[in-house]
């Protein structure tokens, strides 16, 4: 199943993530090996969020990822959620249609 992280930032986010940025890389990579994160990035212009694609079979693993990150840990997210994606379009869909 396909699941959305969405992350808010705050409006300092750019100059705070430095001190956090390795060990949310770090964590995001040992996601994407395990075949949990498929894609993940900060939104741009303006920089005020993220976005993350999980494959997983709950939201459990995503929600676990979210707490453990050190951008939420450390007040760089203001607020995220977790929303199931009902996929129907690409290779990796989760739900062809045709």
């Amino acid at each position: 199943m396909h699941y959305l992280l969405f992350y808010d930032f705050t409006p300092d986010y750019l100059e705070r993530r430095g001190q956090f940025r390795a060990e949310h890389l770090r964590a995001a990579w040992e996601a994407t090996s395990r075949g949990e994160l498929l894609l993940g990035g900060a939104l741009a212009e303006p920089p005020d969020g993220g976005v993350l694609l999980f494959n997983c079979e709950s939201a459990d693993k995503v929600e676990q990822f979210a707490l453990a990150d050190p951008y939420v840990k450390n007040g760089l997210v203001t607020r995220w959620h977790v929303r199931r994606w009902t996929t129907v379009v690409g290779e990796q869909a989760e739900s062809p249609v045709r």
